[in-house]
């Protein structure tokens, strides 16, 4: 509000001006927790008229949209949050999207729905199974370690320059195959690259991401070249040899493919390990109950995604009618997930906004809503859960009198929450 008034002093606000909070101002994206509440207090769910959606807030109801079958992503690949914007970022939008066209770029997983999806992910989910994340957990290891030597030598000990952002990177580059040198590079296109699924993204900020994509999609084509030529041990090489009877991804499946794993599988754990540092810092009693409890790796780990998940936002159109909570839906008509809100629900949580490890440590609690859920759910799930807990595991180990000293800067992001900059002291 231009006259500084917190708007949550204001109980009066509308489900439309809350969404406006979240989605357009500072203060919404920086903290959107308060918000959800006051949208959750309104009700079930809210029709909004900013994105021409059903938004939800609750978790049964979220995890009852993503398991719904007759909502999908929408074959041309729209998006709920990127319906936003002015005119000049819609624009921008529609102009990534005709270069895509131009170079016959294939739609991301991301943005699929069956049979397509359900055909790509087949070929992809076998490299990503609970076996086979739990076998890189020495490599995880022996990476975090490597992180942590140069965060201990560094003068300004900043976690994300020398750990959070490094540490994702190195472990997805070495899963895929992408050679050490050119870690960096990639590191900084995909940060580049991400910020077009903010609803908030200017037209600046759009295209920049575009001309990002541009450039990793020359890198990886490249690299994909390489590896069908001269296959190795990596995930491309796996991705270009996967076959299932007489299917096998095309060319352009595999870039796409090869793209979003290295997008997801850096970024999003970024944040995570982020997230989780500022929140032991802002709960010192927590951090203690971990230094003396090791056991608890696990659900601490679990207890970051539910309190500050790195994933606060997902949305589907409805493709056939159906109905979700009840709530009766058309074709065409967009559904918006609050994951952030759901993870909170005390209907499903005990005190939502207490921070507490040893919540998942009942193995009777209800999973959280951060990785989605359906058929969508995250293919890296399991590898984000290792290196958070290794993450934890050697932070712990060396620096036990960890803090973090000065303000942390959170990225002005909403979709995909985390920080820039982590000060870190011991």
């Amino acid at each position: 509000m231009s006259d500084g008034t917190d708007p949550l002093d204001t109980p009066t606000m509308t489900g439309d001006e809350i969404l406006l909070a979240i989605f357009g101002t500072g203060d919404g994206r920086n903290d959107p927790y308060p918000y959800y509440e006051q949208l959750r207090s309104l009700g079930r769910y809210h029709v909004d008229g900013l994105m021409n959606s059903v938004v939800f807030t609750g978790h049964a109801d979220c995890r009852e949209a993503l398991r719904n079958n007759k909502l999908g992503s929408g074959r041309d690949g729209d998006q709920t949050v990127n319906r936003m914007g002015d005119e000049a970022a819609l624009a921008a939008r529609a102009e990534m999207q005709r270069r895509g066209v131009e170079r016959g770029r294939a739609t991301s997983m991301l943005f699929l729905d069956p049979p397509d999806h359900t055909r790509q992910r087949s070929l992809v989910s076998r490299a990503f199974t609970p076996r086979r994340m739990e076998a890189l957990r020495p490599i995880v290891a022996e990476l975090t370690d490597a992180c942590l030597d140069e965060l201990e030598a560094s003068d300004d000990r900043d976690l994300m320059t020398h750990l959070a952002t490094p540490l994702p990177v190195s472990v997805i580059s070495l899963m895929l195959g992408v050679p050490q040198a050119d870690w960096p590079t990639i590191r900084h296109l995909v940060s580049a690259m991400v910020v077009s699924l903010e609803p908030a993204a200017n037209a600046e900020q759009i295209l920049a991401a575009g001309a990002a994509g541009e450039e990793a999609t020359d890198y990886f084509t490249d690299l994909i070249a390489k590896r069908r030529a001269e296959p190795t041990d990596d995930l491309i090489s796996g991705l270009i040899a996967a076959r299932d009877a007489d299917d096998e991804l095309s060319e352009a499946e595999i870039l796409a493919v090869t793209q979003l794993l290295f997008a997801a599988g850096a970024e999003t754990t970024t944040n995570l390990i982020g997230n989780a540092v500022v929140q032991f810092s802002n709960h010192p009693d927590q951090w203690q109950l971990l230094l003396d409890r090791p056991d608890l790796m696990a659900p601490a780990i679990e207890e970051v995604l539910r309190y500050d998940s790195p994933v606060q936002i997902d949305g589907r159109q409805v493709l056939e009618p159906t109905s979700v909570a009840g709530i009766d839906l058309e074709v065409g008509q967009r559904v918006t997930t609050l994951l952030g809100a759901a993870n909170r629900d005390p209907d499903v949580y005990d005190d939502p906004q207490v921070f507490r490890i040893e919540r998942f440590a009942d193995p009777g609690t209800e999973a959280v809503m951060s990785f989605a859920s359906g058929i969508h759910y995250c293919l890296g799930a399991n590898l984000a859960r290792v290196e958070g807990q290794e993450m934890l595991a050697g932070l712990a180990r060396r620096f036990p009198e960890l803090r973090v000293e000065g303000e942390p800067t959170i990225m002005p992001r909403l979709v995909l929450r985390g920080y820039e900059t982590v000060p870190l002291a011991w």
